[in-house]
């Protein structure tokens, strides 16, 4: 009979005990969503590894003082946040890095069409329109799915300051990327020449009444 994987806390466990391999376990295992939260929050792919390594040396380091008080999952969130917060002021002064066209060194999705890929890229685009202090929110609420008390532990706010951040955040997003929701409002919105077409049918037409 296999013997069960280890969970995450057995690995906090054993890498404070001198095993030389949990920690590495640890970080494949968590790597990919770690990273996904960098690089929502910084935008750019080499501040977010560097933020990512940051993170997982401080995590190695602090794993023997782990208490267990909430998940390994949201331990290690809280040690990206704040890696990615610290980068976040010592940049504040420098100018605003664009966007990359693609998702450069994410997980690969070979599997996603076009459509999906271009969806991703326009949120993503939405998202990095969004001021630093409701991005933040956004991407622990909304794309990682933590509720609003772990995400206001995480960043040291009030919970409900997270509230109204995610509030104004969604407000501006919603501005955005209404026409996911309503893809066909585009093609309603009625162009000059219809405009025209259509103001001369009406002008023929009350001619015609007036004879």
């Amino acid at each position: 009979m296999t013997a069960a994987a280890p969970t995450d806390a057995d690995l906090i466990a054993a890498h404070a005990s001198g095993d030389p391999h949990a920690f590495s376990e640890l970080v494949r295992r968590h790597r990919d969503r770690m990273w996904a939260v960098a690089l929502r929050t910084l935008r750019d792919p080499e501040e977010a590894a560097d933020a990512l390594q940051d993170a997982f040396i401080s995590a190695f380091r602090a794993a023997a003082n782990f208490r267990a008080e909430s998940q390994v999952t949201t331990w290690l969130h809280r040690i990206v946040v704040n890696a990615c917060l610290d980068r976040v002021r010592r940049r504040q002064a420098r100018p605003t890095v664009p966007l990359p066209e693609a998702g450069v060194n994410e997980p690969a999705t070979p599997r996603d069409s076009m459509a999906d890929r271009e969806t991703r890229l326009v949120i993503k685009e939405a998202l990095a329109q969004l001021p630093e202090d409701q991005r933040m929110p956004i991407v622990l609420v909304d794309v990682e799915g933590y509720s609003v008390s772990e995400t206001a532990k995480m960043l040291g706010i009030a919970e409900g300051t997270v509230k109204s951040r995610c509030a104004r955040g969604r407000a501006k997003l919603a501005k955005v990327l209404g026409h996911l929701r309503n893809p066909d409002a585009l093609a309603n919105v009625p162009t000059p020449e219809s405009k025209r077409e259509r103001g001369g049918r009406s002008g023929a037409q009350r001619e015609r009444e007036g004879r």
